[in-house]
């Protein structure tokens, strides 16, 4: 929502409150509601924050006395000097920002303000959480803390010797120490690895736990609904902005020795082009952004080193086609004078199309030949192989990260709700596990609707999809659609529909009310992926497995709706147009995200630092800096999870016809790495660190895609390309007792699959107009396989079809099954987590039994020990023997 449209929505809510005389904001102050942790109910006086000017250090992060650390900062517009709104909307902002920040200060966070360097009217509220505070909230969101260093040797990989070269420099970003960890208990504090609290807990941890505080603490009440959270006050302008900072400039180091600049390192080893070759400084991705950010990276990394095996094989097969194309002999009858000069084709359409040359198909033959060969059969079966390979190692991957990132037992209690589901928690139900009483927003049966109508909104989206685009597929491109400019308007016409699919998405999600974040993205990506699916790879689907398959033949041609002529392939065949098509759509894909990821935060940030320093020279604050950068979206990195695994899909659904796919892909991802990477450590605020066990719901979107890429191939080779019909002339059609040669051949392999069409079996509704180079010829050729003319079962199937039916569904079969068993025996030999991760978990397990439990046993037995030896020695007078 832009300024101007909270401007309007204010100034209509403050005339209708007009006739309360302000009774309204007085009665949200007295209702205001001091949040449960660390204050009492009654507590009404408001706290403000303290007061300071800048102390001309541009890189500090700390408040001016130079010992608290900021945490997080708030960002407002100092309502007096606001002259754009009246000024009662500007007291009742300002009431509500101030008995927010008053109950931030009563949960024991400290705050800071100070006025800006650049523009007079905002305040920067700079928030730091002490240690008392950390220790209760670290306690309260079970965050996994340091316990004992681990000691468990590492075995070196055999490969260890090459990683080390695309390693960074262990002498630049050192190694993160490894450790035991349990959940934070202050009563047991002792018995956690505390050298420095300072550093005990590092950045990202702070900044996640104000966070939780921030997104908890309400600021008023009103008819008995409260009102909590610095995104509702995000959303209605109260503030501008809320962000945590970064540690330092992305191009230079701080001077202080004591300041690691990790922003600065990772610029350096990691967001920097010449890094490329590099492997992810991961552990300091995690360290810096949270686990949700590094695991997206460690996936991004994984898939994309996992696609080199597939780019090369791919690149192989692609190159044997391409050499072993001049000896393709169809093709070579094709372009035969002889014999495609002297073929004659149909119109394939109505009216305006007219009889052509078969030889006109001849470059097209040839370039068919590349793709339309042995190894692109060979490649599909690798491809379903490689695809289970992929999957299956990303377990193991993902396993070893959820235990060096402390997320092994990250369970759904950790997570807390969302505030926009609190918020609305009216109706009460017993919880069956606990038996207490629960607060939820719906009943069952309104969960049951709410469900109900999320399925229907998007049921009913996916079919006006697809009729609208096999609508403009067939109607309003050329007849020649595999052209490029008609897969350059099928992209735009992507394009266009993601913005509305985005928007309906969101709004279904928004409806449903997911409890935690993690279901509101799963759900939403749920979504996200069906529609985004339908737009991608419909018009792929239409060309492989609809187009050119339903056309009758030219005396009966089949109409959609009883009007439409239903459209024929391009006369280089459906292959060669489902490759160009793809070729567009992941081309225009990549260039377009790169434009939107790289092209328009850096000139945004362009223009913000050109204004800025056009109004001053004047040293800025590190607050001030982050400020200006470019904010994250709420759904932080879901549309890059969602760009790769549509790129995923192209590469694993249609790649028996196009087998430069994971190539293209390979160069894709190791820019989208890198681009990723500088784009939110250079242009974007720092994200508040999350915590992520695994992907989330693309894990299973990728499982159902690999199980459906095999279908898709089996039947792209079977029903798209001419490979089977191929193999049937040569073992059956060539030789007695169906074909004239002694030998197993291609020759008059072109003949045989073209059927004759007699001229004057042409309806008056579909008849083409005569051209003077026709002559007298009475006959044109089509491709199918059906009786001539003057047969007793004229255009109807002949032996050949049926041979060819039958065959294509035996491949598919065979197929399917073949791969199916692989991926299932490859799915059961590995395992999901390796003895290695195995036993570091068991010695984290038994470690924290030990430290936790077993230590505090022994204090008992001293403690008890000690206490009967002074009952001995009579020390004690409560309990000293009296004798007589």
């Amino acid at each position: 929502m832009t300024a101007e449209n909270q401007d309007v929505l204010l100034e209509v809510e403050e005339e209708e409150e007009e006739e309360e005389d302000g009774e309204v904001v007085l009665e949200e102050m007295a209702q205001t509601i001091v949040p449960s942790y660390g204050t009492t109910p009654d507590q009404q006086k408001l706290h403000t924050s303290e007061w300071a000017e800048f102390d001309q250090k541009p890189d500090s992060l700390f408040f001016n006395d130079g010992q608290r650390r900021i945490d997080f900062v708030l960002v407002y517009e100092d309502e007096s000097k606001n002259e754009n709104r009246k000024m009662s909307v500007n007291k009742k902002q300002m009431r509500k920002r101030q008995a927010y920040e008053s109950n931030l200060i009563s949960n024991g966070l400290q705050l800071e303000a100070t006025r800006s360097v650049l523009d007079e009217k905002l305040i920067f509220v700079k928030v730091h959480a002490p240690w008392e505070v950390l220790c209760t909230y670290a306690e309260v969101m079970h965050i996994k803390l340091p316990l004992k260093p681990n000691d468990l040797k590492t075995r070196d990989s055999a490969f260890n010797w090459f990683s080390r070269l695309l390693r960074v420099d262990e002498n630049i970003i050192k190694p993160e120490q490894e450790f035991f960890t349990a959940p934070f208990e202050k009563a047991r504090m002792s018995d956690f690895y505390i050298q420095d609290k300072d550093i005990f807990f590092n950045p990202a941890t702070r900044s996640r736990i104000v966070h939780f505080i921030l997104s908890r603490v309400e600021y008023a009440v009103k008819d008995n609904v409260k009102k909590f959270g610095i995104n509702k006050l995000l959303d209605s302008g109260i503030y501008k902005a809320a962000f945590p900072l970064h540690d330092s400039r992305f191009n230079r180091r701080l001077e202080d020795p004591n300041c690691p600049s990790e922003r600065y390192l990772l610029y350096k080893e990691w967001a920097h082009p010449r890094s490329f070759y590099k492997l992810q400084p991961l552990d300091l991705v995690r360290k810096y952004y949270g686990e949700k950010i590094g695991i997206y990276f460690a996936w991004l990394g994984f898939y994309t080193h996992m696609l080199v095996m597939a780019a090369v094989v791919g690149l192989a097969c692609f190159l044997y086609g391409y050499v072993t194309k001049d000896n393709c002999t169809w093709s070579q009858e094709v372009c035969d004078p002889n014999i495609g000069g002297n073929i004659i084709m149909c119109p394939q359409c109505d009216h305006e199309c007219t009889y052509w040359n078969l030889t006109i198909t001849c470059e097209s033959s040839k370039k068919l030949c590349i793709f339309d060969s042995f190894g692109t059969l060979v490649f599909a079966v690798f491809m379903g192989i490689w695809v289970t390979l992929f999957l299956e190692f990303w377990k193991r991957r993902q396993a070893e990260l959820e235990y060096e990132w402390d997320t092994v037992e990250f369970l759904e209690q950790e997570e807390y709700i969302r505030p926009e589901y609190e918020a609305r928690c009216t109706h009460v139900v017993t919880n069956e596990i606990t038996q207490q009483e629960e607060h939820v927003p719906y009943t069952a049966c309104g969960k049951c609707v709410r469900m109900t109508f999320g399925i229907s909104a998007v049921l009913f989206w996916l079919p006006r999809h697809i009729n609208g685009t096999e609508a403009i597929q067939k109607y309003l491109t050329p007849q020649a659609a595999t052209s490029v400019t008609a897969s350059i308007i099928s992209f735009i016409i992507i394009m266009i529909l993601n913005i509305i699919y985005e928007k309906v998405a969101i709004m279904i999600t928004d409806f449903e009310l997911p409890r935690t974040q993690t279901d509101y993205e799963n759900s939403l990506t749920m979504k996200m992926f069906l529609f985004q699916f339908v737009n991608y790879y419909s018009s792929c689907f239409y060309i492989a497995f609809f187009k050119g398959k339903f056309v009758g033949y030219p005396g009966d041609p089949v109409y959609w709706l009883g009007k439409y002529r239903n459209e024929e392939c391009d006369p280089g065949g459906c292959l060669l147009e489902l490759t160009t098509q793809l070729t567009i759509i992941m081309g225009g894909k990549a260039i377009w995200n790169n434009i939107q990821e790289v092209l328009l935060p850096w000139v945004k940030n362009l223009i913000g630092r050109c204004r800025s320093a056009a109004r001053s020279e004047k040293t800025i604050p590190r607050w001030e800096q982050d400020y200006h950068l470019q904010p994250v979206g709420k759904l932080g990195l879901f549309y890059e999870y969602l760009e790769m695994v549509i790129q995923f899909g192209f590469v694993t659904l249609f790649v028996a016809s196009f087998p430069l796919a994971p190539l293209l892909a390979l160069v894709n991802n190791l820019l989208e790495i890198r681009v990723d990477a500088w784009k939110i450590t250079t242009q974007f605020r720092r994200m508040v660190p999350q915590k992520a066990q695994d992907i989330g719901a693309w894990q299973p979107i990728m499982q159902g895609v690999a199980i459906l890429a095999v279908v898709t191939n089996a039947m792209i080779i079977a029903f798209t390309s001419d490979m089977i019909p191929r193999l049937v002339y040569y073992w059956s059609f060539s030789v007695p007792p169906y074909g004239d040669h002694s030998n197993y051949t291609m020759k008059g392999y072109i003949n045989n699959t073209l059927s004759v069409f007699n001229i004057a079996d042409f309806k008056n509704g579909s008849k083409p107009v005569s051209l003077p180079w026709l002559g007298n010829q009475t006959t044109c050729r089509y491709r199918d396989f059906r009786y001539p003319p003057g047969h007793q079962h004229q255009y109807e199937h002949n032996i050949y079809y049926w041979h060819v039916i039958a065959a294509k569904l035996s491949f598919i079969i065979v197929m399917e099954h073949v791969i199916y068993c692989v991926k299932f025996i490859v799915s059961y030999v590995i395992p999901d987590v390796s003895q290695k991760t195995k036993s570091k978990i068991k010695r984290e397990k038994y470690l924290t039994q030990t430290l936790l439990h077993e230590n505090h046993l022994k204090v008992m037995k001293k403690n008890m020990g000690k206490i009967a030896d002074r009952i001995w020695k009579g020390e004690d007078g409560t309990f000293r023997p009296k004798f007589d």
